[in-house]
């Protein structure tokens, strides 16, 4: 058996999968969000510990069996999330920094007013943005009060320290941090210099599929043999191990992977190149969008507007519309995100009238959903030279029927729900498996099921009129902040 750790943006989950890839038992356990001035994210690196502990020793105990029985551990995370801790005593130096925190956007406008993007750029693959790691851990420095000499880390890195007291990290992670040149697998010395983190202070690089420790915390000596980030496990997890094939995870915010191979990284405008997974010596890239609020947007409409009850409640206020009456909404609630990229977006509700009402809005936020990632799509088939022909999702908006038809008559592409929903921490598990040699990768491809299909059911004119429309609505939103 395989233990699955899934550390999220809002919690924690720990899986238990037979030899036959399915799950015997999960926990989850939530934790405290931290939101210091507006715009700041935390979360405590301690507290997230403590809830990986407390969901494995829950899932093995439901499993009945103990650290003993298990043949791997494999871990999967949040990414871009920047933990600092201390190499001798193992405690973190600061909250950790979370992904969706936009407190260094101002450097990044600096960085590029200084003509540095097209360097990290071409080096990493990414844009330079306050979402990735490097400018947190620069920010942890100057302004944090953390000594150049801590341990710097994102989650993954941070687990595997406290269960191996190994100081590493996956190639998928290291990819996300504006600090790790891609082709050469390696941290790059400019970079690192430009940005004031010395290489010395960040985890050792390593594949994905191997054994890079071992724990005696939960009984036994158990190997972790995987650490992958979250999207690049679903990605995994959904079998897309061929070029060409994608998948979609809706959660807090959407994030769209499509295999682009094991050839020279792609860069196209826009879009995010990144490490899908390194197995052996064969290294996989992935062209990558990410929606920063879409699950969030339905949350706001929870807990801020106060005008559902249950995000479940969408599906049938949508449905009980014959058409979105010209009612937009754009969540840039914290920007936009791929292929926008607005940091100074805000979120924008268009096309109100009298006869407007809380289903109106309710239904907008799901279509927003949905034309995200369709601008997703568009442009990573433009950057592939290829047209996506299914994509496979998964996250926990799949269970909502309306949104996932109308994600297929947006793209004019059936929209596939595997067996298994949680795909992240069963990518994690699937590395760990070939890891391991409980599975090879042809198995992988085999265990994934399919449970649901939507196939495309509006004509190509229905849709390019909403999403005409669409692109109004985001024109309306966008660089809404004015700098300073």
């Amino acid at each position: 058996m395989i233990l699955g750790i899934d550390q999220g943006t809002t919690g924690s989950r720990a899986f238990i999968f037979d030899e036959k890839g399915k799950v015997v038992t999960s926990a989850y356990t939530e934790f405290e969000q931290f939101f210091p001035r507006p715009g700041w994210v935390e979360h405590d690196a301690n507290e997230i510990w403590e809830s990986v502990q407390k969901v494995s020793r829950q899932a093995l105990d439901e499993a009945g069996i103990d650290g003993s029985k298990l043949t791997a551990i494999g871990i999967t995370n949040q990414r871009e999330t920047a933990v600092a801790w201390d190499k001798s005593t193992g405690e973190p130096l600061h909250k950790a920094i979370v992904w969706q925190d936009r407190r260094t956007a101002g450097r990044c406008d600096r960085l590029k007013a200084e003509g540095y993007e097209s360097m990290f750029r071409e080096r990493t693959g990414l844009v330079l943005d306050a979402y990735f790691a490097g400018t947190k851990y620069e920010w942890l420095i100057k302004e944090g009060g953390v000594p150049k000499d801590a341990a710097f880390g994102t989650i993954d890195s941070w687990l595997l320290f406290k269960l191996t007291g190994r100081h590493a990290t996956d190639y998928s992670n290291a990819s996300r941090t504006l600090l790790f040149n891609i082709r050469d697998l390696t941290w790059d010395p400019e970079l690192c210099d430009t940005l004031g983190v010395p290489i010395e202070s960040l985890p050792e690089p390593v594949p994905n599929a191997e054994v890079l420790g071992e724990t005696d915390l939960f009984g036994g000596k158990v190997p972790v043999a995987a650490m992958v980030g979250d999207q690049q496990g679903a990605l995994y997890g959904q079998a897309c191990l061929d070029k060409g094939l994608g998948k979609n995870t809706y959660g807090t915010g959407n994030f769209l992977l499509q295999n682009a191979g094991s050839g020279p990284p792609i860069l196209e405008q826009g879009l995010i190149t990144t490490i899908a997974w390194g197995i052996g010596d064969r290294v996989d890239y992935a062209m990558e969008s990410s929606m920063f609020v879409t699950g969030a947007g339905i949350q706001w409409l929870r807990d801020g507007l106060r005008i559902i009850d249950a995000a479940a409640d969408t599906e049938e206020m949508a449905g009980s519309l014959d058409s979105n009456e010209g009612v937009y909404f754009v969540p840039a609630l914290t920007g936009l995100g791929s292929p926008h990229w607005d940091p100074y977006a805000r979120g924008t509700i268009v096309g109100l009238t009298r006869g407007s009402n809380r289903n109106h809005i309710a239904r907008a936020a799901l279509e927003a959903i949905a034309y995200q990632s369709v601008d997703a799509v568009r442009a990573q088939n433009t950057a592939l030279g290829t047209r996506l022909t299914e994509l496979r999702v998964d996250g926990g908006a799949t269970a909502n029927a309306w949104l996932m038809q109308f994600q297929s008559d947006m793209l004019g592409v059936p929209v596939v729900v595997p067996e298994i929903a949680d795909t992240t921490v069963l990518g994690a598990a699937y590395l760990a498996g070939v890891a391991t040699g409980t599975w090879t990768e042809d198995d992988v491809k085999s265990l994934w099921t399919e449970s649901k299909r939507y196939e495309p059911g509006k004509s190509d004119d229905e849709r390019q009129a909403l999403l005409s429309d669409w692109r109004r609505a985001l024109q309306r939103s966008g660089r809404w902040v004015i700098p300073d």
